[in-house]
Parts: C-alpha cells; sequence; structure tokens
C-alpha cells in the first residue's frame, strides 16, 4: 500500500470514530437524568368572603320602610301590600304599611305625622292632593326619604315619582272606549272631581275623545270613592242621558257604578264601560262581557322600585362629585316611568291570578 493512500485511510478512520463519538454524546444529553419533583406548596387557606354590595352589608333588619295610603279597605291596595310584604322579606327589613280605612285626607296627613315620628329609612307614599305636601317636606327635613306613586306631588320636596302619567291612564282608557264605539258617542265620566290625582286622568279620556270628533262628554259624575254613590251617580246619569254611549271610570269604585247602573237598567251591550284598575269583581265583568276592559296600573312594580329606590338611597349613591352634599349633588331619580296596561278579554284570567295571591292582603 503505497503512503498516500495509507494516510487517507487512516483519517477515514478519525472521522467515523469522531462522528461516532459526537452522535454517542448528542444521544446521552438528549436523554436528561429525570430531577427529583420538588414538593408542591400547600395552597394557601381560602380567606373568608366578604361582601363589599353595600346594598346587603348596608341593610339591617331593624331598618324600617312605611308605605302610607289615604284609604285602605279597598281591594286595589291589595297587590301594593302583597308586594310591600314581599319586599320587606327579600331585603330583610321591616315593611310596615299605616293608612285610615276610608278615603281621608286630614287622616293621611295624621298618619304621615306618625310614621315620621317612628324615624323610618323611608316611606312610600300614595301621591293623590297638593295638601299633602308639607307632610312630604317635612319628612325631608327630618332626613327621612320619601317616594311617592300614583300620583305625583311635584310641588313638594319629595324624592322620586314612581308611576305613569296620570293623562296617559285616561287617554289609554278613552282611546279604547272610541275605538269600541267607532269613533262616536255620548260619554259620561265617573271620577273624584277637585282632586289632582283624578283631575288629570279626566284630561287624558278628554285629550284622547278629541281626536274622535263624535266623541263627547255630556256628564261628570261624583263617586266620592264609595261604591253605593258611585252606582246610585251613574244610575243618575243614565236616567238623564237615556242615549248614553259609555263610562269612563278615573277610580277604582267608577267601574263598579257603571256597571251595576247598566245591569240594573237593562242596558248591558248598549252602554260600553272602560274602567280603571284591576279589582276581582270588575275583571270578572270583562269576562261576561258587561265592562268592554279596564287600565291597570303596574303596582306591583311601583312597590318594587320604591323600596329599591329608598334603600338605595340609604346604602349607596353614585359618587358624581367628590362630595355629593357638598355640592348639592342630585344622584337619585327623580322619575321612574311605569307604563299602563290595558285587561280585555284577551287577558283578563292571568290577572284574576294574580289578584287571588294577593287576596289575603
Amino acid at each position: 500500500m503505497s503512503k498516500v493512500k495509507f494516510v487517507l485511510m487512516f483519517a477515514l478512520v478519525i472521522m467515523i470514530v469522531s462522528v461516532f463519538t459526537i452522535l454517542s454524546g448528542c444521544k446521552e444529553t438528549a436523554e436528561p437524568v429525570a430531577e427529583e419533583a420538588a414538593p408542591a406548596e400547600e395552597a394557601a387557606p381560602a380567606e373568608e368572603v366578604k361582601t363589599s354590595n353595600p346594598l346587603v352589608s348596608g341593610v339591617s333588619s331593624e331598618d324600617e320602610y312605611i308605605f302610607v295610603l289615604c284609604i285602605s279597605n279597598i281591594e286595589y291596595f291589595n297587590a301594593h301590600k302583597y308586594e310591600w310584604t314581599k319586599l320587606g322579606e327579600m331585603f330583610g327589613v321591616k315593611a310596615t304599611i299605616m293608612g285610615p280605612a276610608e278615603f281621608d285626607l286630614p287622616a293621611t296627613t295624621a298618619t304621615m305625622d306618625q310614621a315620621i315620628a317612628k324615624n323610618p329609612k323611608g316611606i312610600c307614599l300614595f301621591g293623590v292632593d297638593p295638601s299633602l305636601d308639607p307632610s312630604i317636606d317635612k319628612a325631608i327635613d327630618a332626613g327621612i326619604p320619601v317616594v311617592v306613586i300614583i300620583g305625583d306631588q311635584p310641588g313638594s320636596k319629595r324624592m322620586t315619582y314612581i308611576g305613569s302619567y296620570g293623562q296617559d291612564l285616561g287617554y289609554l282608557g278613552g282611546t279604547k272606549l272610541a275605538e269600541a264605539l267607532g269613533g262616536s258617542g255620548k260619554v259620561a265620566v265617573l271620577t273624584i272631581p277637585g282632586y289632582d290625582q283624578w283631575d288629570i286622568r279626566e284630561e287624558g279620556y278628554r285629550k284622547a275623545f278629541d281626536e274622535y270628533p263624535g266623541m263627547s262628554v255630556v256628564a261628570v259624575g261624583d263617586t266620592k270613592a264609595d261604591t253605593v254613590t258611585a252606582i246610585q251617580t251613574a244610575k243618575d246619569i243614565l236616567v238623564r242621558f237615556p242615549d248614553l254611549s259609555g263610562f269612563v271610570g278615573c277610580d277604582s269604585t267608577a267601574a263598579v257604578g257603571g256597571i251595576m247602573a247598566v245591569e240594573e237598567m237593562d242596558l248591558v251591550g248598549k252602554v260600553k264601560i272602560i274602567g280603571m284598575d284591576r279589582n276581582s269583581d270588575i275583571l270578572e265583568k270583562i269576562k261576561e262581557g258587561v265592562l268592554t276592559g279596564t287600565v291597570a296600573q303596574n303596582d306591583v312594580s311601583m312597590m318594587y322600585w320604591s323600596m329599591l329606590t329608598l334603600i338605595s338611597r340609604n346604602t349607596y349613591r353614585p359618587s358624581l362629585a367628590s362630595d355629593n352634599e357638598a355640592a348639592n349633588a342630585v344622584v337619585e331619580p327623580d322619575l321612574i316611568y311605569l307604563p299602563p296596561n290595558y285587561i280585555d278579554k284577551s287577558n283578563v284570567d292571568y290577572y284574576l291570578e294574580a289578584n287571588e295571591m294577593y287576596a289575603n292582603y
């Protein structure tokens, strides 16, 4: 073998050995020795979760919220009483209901004084007349927030009005009667004249009738919020206007008055009636075809938003300014609007079922 060939062969062997050595080393490093895993740290015990929701933590079972009525012996307020009581249980507060049995504004004023003397966390008042404004202001000045429902008290210092516009109630009912009469007929209004609450509803009825040239209001009767009086008043109107086409009501006794009058005088179907509110006796008359329909306010929702607004006022106020009080910043709602509902044969059963829930209140 020549010297050159020997050198070449020797160099090739060296290269092969070197490559094999390198590959062997790579294999060893590709399989690292497993290290003993460090023991896992024990999870820290969970800390007790503390609520930061002031709507929960800021409420006490000693807190009292009072619902003040000006009349409490009519079925209309059963839904309000039911919901107010239920909300007291739900929020864990005292939900008190106060007010005279019969419609009595002086007695309502006295009831407000009694409520203020209890220094409650808030008052929900059935707003019915400007004569209650001083009582509302007295409560506000004493640091007691007041919300009003059903009818507004715009001349007072009340915090929030919760409900429908009175004119909207009348307008809805007036529109429904005009449609039922084909846009033409003589109508009588059964109401409690002289009180803003019901005068505004009458304005709503008249506004609706103005849109129908054939509609006219020929009489206004005073029910005095009394069923017997309402019946006699309706009968008197029917005698005076034998060609009357319909009644509209501004209060919960008005429909009963119209219903009983047309039944006793054998005018069912000839004189159509639109009621106000959702008493069971008038709802049954819808099913019988005596009553065309009735306008229902959102009574239970009024109570829900009243309680929630008052509790919120006492527990949490959004920071509109760094110091709301010093800045005279108003953060509570002035109005929570709840649209009225219309009940007729298509949905009356659902309302009757709800009334059964309210019956014991």
